[in-house]
This record gives C-alpha cells, structure tokens and sequence, in this order.
C-alpha cells in the first residue's frame, strides 16, 4: 500500500466549489479498484489549507492503473481547476 497526500492552500471563496470538486472526485475514487481509501481534511490553523489523504494499492496501480483508466478523465475535470493551488503531491511508504 501507498499513500498518496495533495497539500492544497485555497482561498476562503473557493472553498465551498473546492470541497464540492473533492466530494464528487470521491464518488470516482470509490469505483477504483485500487484505490482503497481517501479522505480530506482541513487545517484548524491555517483555514487556508487542505491535505487528501489517497490510499492505494500501490504507486504503480495509481499510476498505471487508475490514471490509465476510463475514469481518470472525469476525475481530472473535477480536480483540475484547483491544480495549481497544489503545494505538494506525493506518494509515501506507511512505516
């Protein structure tokens, strides 16, 4: 298993299409056979920030699998828009 974490920093007035974009993406993460689990969370400090937190197989079925796949491009579409308020995507090893 890999976790993938997005870092996101969105303005206060993005905030409700942002959420609504992750909560529909969600749907299609949910269809993924190899995605097992994700989840968004927001900073109590800095209201500003977003981490999703994407749990998958492995990084090679999120990048060759799910990226690959039919559904991919409907997820991107929902994400897009918020892309470059991205500050870091990356996968990690649970230790």
């Amino acid at each position: 298993m890999t976790v993938e974490y997005i870092r996101y920093r969105i303005a206060a007035e993005q905030q409700p299409a942002f959420v609504q974009a992750i909560r529909s993406a969600h749907e299609l993460l949910a269809q993924a056979p190899d995605c097992l689990r994700d989840e968004l969370s927001h900073c109590d400090e800095e209201p500003e920030l977003f981490i999703w937190r994407i749990e998958w197989t492995s990084v090679d079925r999120h990048l060759n699998g799910f990226r690959k796949s039919a559904q991919f491009g409907a997820f991107f579409q929902l994400v897009k828009p918020f892309y470059q308020s991205i500050q870091e995507m990356n996968h990690y090893a649970v230790v």
